[in-house]
């Protein structure tokens, strides 16, 4: 078992699955879902311009702060992927090991793009928006054309295979095999295997070079080298994550070089639509 966190204060936004074992502190908020689908959609750009844009700033260096309230509970998931949709939390697992939300629909399409005049109503009747959120004007009329309509499973397979591989990819990073080491943790008294997850430990024998390079493998190490154009590899995998979750949007014109306040844009309209904001 475990659940998804993610610090309440950042330089950079991210997010991880810990086991239940681990109990979070004031410092870190937890959200209350095994898959790897939830986990994509919330590890994606389009989340973290949102977050980022409804954050507070905190402490010297103006970290931004992650709120339940205003950047979770606000934010517009994917029809159909929403935390009301998985409330239930029962996962599926696909090959490869990756987990999605059972008992979705194969038929039930992704919900196309909104209408440029239907965006429009939605974002001219609202009475405040979420503050630094700049709204586009001339990216609105995207549809999607001359593409069988993908299901929200097919959606959230995709979303959650593209999530496993980037956090697969930052865990082999932050422990490479050839420098770490699992070794299970202390069995308590009166059981017989122990209830928590292995320690990871540096391998005997590593060199002091090695030892020293291995503790300053962090993520907010590995996101400052994605910041700075390094760490390649990391980049690819988030691009490849934030083409599946906006696919599950039915952004068929989503790509890298979309200005954020498009994106802002977009899902403020839907959470305008859902809030059933009337014109």
């Amino acid at each position: 078992l475990r659940y998804i966190a993610t610090p309440r204060v950042a330089k950079h936004r991210f997010f991880v699955t810990l086991p239940v074992q681990v109990w979070p502190d004031s410092r870190l908020y937890a959200i209350a879902r095994a898959d790897d689908t939830t986990l994509g959609i919330l590890s994606s750009r389009i989340h973290e311009v949102w977050s980022l844009a409804t954050a507070s700033m905190h402490g010297v260096g103006n970290d931004p702060t992650y709120n339940a309230k205003s950047c979770f509970e606000t934010f517009p998931f994917p029809a159909g992927l929403t935390p009301a949709d998985t409330a239930h939390q029962r996962t599926e697992a696909l090959e490869g090991g990756a987990l999605v939300p059972a008992g979705l629909s194969a038929q039930q399409p992704v919900a196309a793009y909104l209408p440029l005049n239907t965006a429009e109503t939605l974002i001219n009747s609202a009475q405040a928006a979420p503050k630094n959120i700049a709204l586009s004007t001339n990216a609105r009329s995207a549809h999607t054309h001359g593409q069988a309509p993908t299901s929200v499973h097919s959606a959230a397979c995709a979303i959650a295979q593209a999530a496993k591989r980037l956090a697969d990819l930052r865990d082999a990073w932050l422990n490479p095999p050839e420098w770490t080491q699992r070794v299970p943790e202390v069995t308590p008294l009166g059981m017989q295997t122990s209830p928590y997850p292995d320690r990871v430990l540096p391998r005997l024998g590593i060199s002091e070079a090695d030892a020293a390079a291995l503790g300053k493998r962090t993520l907010t190490n590995l996101y400052n080298q994605r910041q700075a154009g390094q760490a390649q590899w990391l980049a690819s995998a988030h691009a490849a994550l934030d083409q599946a979750v906006a696919a599950a949007y039915g952004w068929a014109d989503y790509s890298a070089a979309m200005p954020n306040e498009e994106i802002l844009s977009r899902l403020l309209a839907l959470n305008l639509q859902r809030s059933e904001v009337k014109p």
